[in-house]
């Protein structure tokens, strides 16, 4: 008769938080790893990114760590434990510790490619200096834009820590004066979504537009979070999961043994998601700037070029001059390209039939939406969201 006994699994202590979405997407990637070697047994406490308590860890006797080491006391505990551990921080306390991190230079080119494609030529940053991913996204942001010959203003708050109590009214006020002050139309990368939303909010308070005045992006693709801003935010979606599977096979390796170095691992982000906060052309010229605001305000209800002439007092010849001028066409063109934003959002967002998406979007049929979404992106409405839906990565 044979005996069974249990295999020994591997004890490992993850120290990453769960409030936000990239450390979130850090704990998916570990799991998804778990799921194909089910000799793992994992420890997680409740911590959070600026306080990590460490006495639920005690009594614990364990193999390794997957750490997220933005504090001394997390740095210290793992120094003296003596396991084996992989960072999964830019803000490198323990430099001789393989790294697993973001690609913040590719994360702040996608950014910047992005408002450049669009026409902009003033920039700003809006970070968090309590940390180091956001310093370096700042560094890369203004760096590349420099080398393409444009400044960036980044913003300097003068308290550091603008999350506590009292001190964000003063931090908001500033905000509020620093983009009166910047010059228009401005993209304004966010070190992530938080800032983001934060960054809206103070445009509402200085009464400025957006996009049209200030076009803002984050990171992190929040999706919770960027569709609660108002307006829904544009986010560059980073890939945490990549990270958090990445670092745990490396884990997985030093625990075995192998000497695996103080190399960084970066991982480039996915996409950017755009939404209406940055869903613009920066435009100089005034009346060509009102008429599109006017146009996405009012797509919805199939306006047309005179419904523009009877809210800007110039002829319809002087419109569509400046718009040739500024866009490359006409005001009508431009209406049935911000109509066709609408469609796809719903299509790709929504499961509405396309007669109600036509409704929606001020087509007065569905067949001329069908025809016109076909003669601009090759494709029908239909077979667009058949594989809109077949390429979307599966949820967790």
């Amino acid at each position: 008769m044979r005996i069974f006994t249990p295999k020994q699994r591997k004890q490992v202590a993850l120290l990453i938080e769960t409030s936000n979405q990239y450390a979130r997407g850090l704990l998916l990637g570990i799991n998804r790893y778990l799921q194909e070697h089910p000799d793992w047994s994992v420890y997680l406490g409740e911590i959070s990114r600026n306080n990590q308590d460490m006495s639920w860890l005690s009594d614990w006797h364990g193999d390794g760590i997957l750490a997220r080491i933005e504090t001394d006391e997390t740095a210290d505990y793992i120094m003296n434990s003596g396991l084996p551990a992989i960072d999964l921080s830019a803000s490198r306390k323990l430099p001789g510790l393989t790294c697993v991190e973001t690609n913040d230079q590719a994360i702040a080119v996608m950014a910047a490619d992005h408002f450049l494609e669009n026409g902009f030529q003033h920039f700003a940053y809006y970070g968090d200096n309590r940390f180091q991913w956001s310093i370096h996204r700042d560094q890369h942001y203004r760096s590349y834009l420099g080398a393409k010959g444009f400044d960036c203003l980044s913003f300097k708050a003068a308290s550091d820590n603008a999350q506590q109590g009292a001190s964000w009214e003063n931090h908001i006020n500033e905000l509020v004066r620093w983009l009166k002050q910047l010059p228009k139309p401005v993209g304004i990368m966010c070190c992530y979504d938080i800032r983001g939303q934060q960054l809206l909010e103070a445009c509402r308070l200085a009464e400025i537009d957006v996009p049209d005045e200030v076009a803002v992006i984050g990171v992190d693709n929040d999706e919770l979070l960027c569709d609660l801003s108002t307006p829904r935010l544009s986010s560059i979606q980073t890939n945490p999961q990549q990270a958090g599977y990445l670092a745990a096979q490396l884990l997985d390796r030093q625990i075995a043994g192998e000497r695996i170095g103080s190399e960084i691992h970066l991982i480039d982000p996915l996409q950017l998601q755009v939404r209406m906060s940055s869903d613009v052309l920066a435009v100089e010229d005034k009346t060509v700037s009102e008429a599109i605001r006017f146009i996405r305000q009012h797509a919805h209800e199939n306006i047309q070029v005179q419904d523009i002439l009877n809210h800007i007092p110039v002829t319809r010849r002087v419109l569509e001059s400046r718009f040739l001028k500024a866009l490359g066409r006409t005001p009508h063109e431009q209406i049935i390209s911000i109509k066709l934003k609408m469609v796809k959002q719903l299509l790709e967002e929504t499961e509405l039939s396309l007669a109600d998406i036509a409704e929606r979007t001020g087509f007065k049929h569905t067949e001329y939406m069908s025809v016109v979404f076909n003669r601009e992106f090759h494709i029908r409405p239909g077979q667009y969201r058949k594989e809109r839906m077949l390429s979307m990565p599966m949820k967790s």
